[in-house]
């Protein structure tokens, strides 16, 4: 995907045929488990491709070096986490506002909680290349699709839905990588869960239209 970014950091091919689809799925894959065993510092390429049982060169006709693989990587998550949420939302069109901030923030932290043993590795890619524009993209995703179950719930009400949206995203893309610099336990996660939702229901039944301070 071209993402204005250095050519360094752009794919050189995209796969479009089953095979290549399926070289590319399996390169993510040993790049997540080489993460996992080594860590970043001991990532590189070679590894990767001996991992996903293919050659450099193979490697290389997709990613021309191990940032941009690493780019890709975290692309793909980001993704994961967006379509994570618009899921969530879909699911929940004309629920009720509490109904709705349980399940979008049991979806992203599962998502998240998914690749928790890379999640230390995730969150350095994100300091050490520029990811703005890749978060940029999952964040508006996620706005768009909590701004409309928002304006769709059967029990409130929100003068701009949208903005209320934005904030609740930021909290998610904001917080949560804020602990992510370690591996997350799955009592991290449970109780992470337990207080983002308190944190989404308070926000939401504040910003009711009629309420005051909305």
């Amino acid at each position: 995907m071209e993402n204005g970014l250095s050519p360094l950091l752009n794919p050189r091919k995209s796969p479009r045929q089953e095979r290549s689809i399926a070289t590319v799925d399996a390169i993510f894959e040993a790049t997540i488990q080489v993460l996992s065993s080594d860590g970043l510092i001991g990532l590189n390429t070679t590894r990767v491709a001996r991992r996903a049982g293919v050659s450099v060169g193979t490697l290389y006709q997709y990613y021309p070096n191990k940032q941009a693989l690493l780019f890709a990587v975290l692309e793909r998550h980001l993704v994961v986490l967006a379509a994570a949420i618009e899921k969530a939302c879909d699911e929940n069109l004309t629920a009720r506002a509490d109904e709705l901030a349980e399940a979008v923030v049991k979806a992203y932290l599962r998502a998240q909680m998914a690749q928790a043993e890379v999640s230390p590795a995730l969150y350095r890619i994100s300091l050490e290349l520029d990811a703005r524009a890749l978060i940029d993209m999952a964040t508006r995703r996620s706005v768009t699709a909590i701004g409309a179950a928002l304006a769709s719930a059967i029990d409130a009400q929100y003068a701009d839905p949208h903005l209320v949206a934005q904030t609740l995203t930021a909290a998610l893309f904001g917080t949560v990588p804020a602990f992510c610099h370690r591996v997350l336990a799955p009592a991290d996660g449970r109780e992470a869960e337990k207080q983002l939702t308190i944190m989404f229901r308070s926000y939401l039944a504040a910003h009711q239209s009629g309420v005051s301070g909305s």
